[in-house]
């Protein structure tokens, strides 16, 4: 079956909507993460998917839509978590729903609620910096190499950072 050329309107609305429905919510996710308000990471994955959808008629369409989408977002909310208008505004997130990995069954999951909560404060009191290496070395799965070169550090700053990270969020889980 040969593919249909990316050029025409309604091809162009089609991968578009295939693309959003097949990446939305992990995007979402990591924009939540990574940026602890929920607004804003509607907003800022709304963006990404419009980055997205310019890119589909252009001639550098990506091969991996997956891995360019999340690179975009993890951009994106960088850039808003550099801007004066974010640092000035210092809101926490409500990452609670946010945990799908640590889904356990339903006893498992009554007995761990408070735990839990403790780690998802932790993770809120990371420094930006902090919460985006663990994030995206720990919760996606990124070779510290990958982290290093996206958000502009050297491998041996992402590991203190992940060093100190793990150090916080082990604190709080021993308590």
């Amino acid at each position: 079956m040969k593919p249909t050329p990316l050029h025409t309107g309604s091809t162009l609305a089609v991968d578009h909507e295939r693309i959003y429905r097949a990446h939305k919510a992990r995007i979402f996710n990591l924009c939540r993460l990574l940026l602890r308000d929920s607004d804003e990471a509607e907003d800022v994955a709304q963006e990404v998917f419009l980055r997205a959808f310019e890119r589909i008629g252009s001639q550098e369409t990506p091969k991996v839509w997956e891995a360019w989408l999340v690179r975009v977002a993890v951009n994106a909310c960088r850039d808003r978590q550099r801007s004066a208008w974010w640092k000035s505004r210092r809101r926490p997130g409500d990452l609670d729903e946010l945990a799908p990995w640590l889904s356990v069954s339903s006893e498992e999951q009554a007995r761990s609620k408070e735990w839990q909560s403790r780690v998802w404060q932790a993770l809120r009191a990371l420094n930006n910096r902090q919460r985006n290496v663990f994030v995206l070395r720990y919760i996606e799965g990124w070779s510290t190499n990958d982290v290093a070169e996206t958000l502009g550090l050297t491998a041996a700053a992402v590991k203190t950072h992940l060093f100190r990270a793990v150090r916080h969020l082990r604190r709080v889980v021993e308590r």
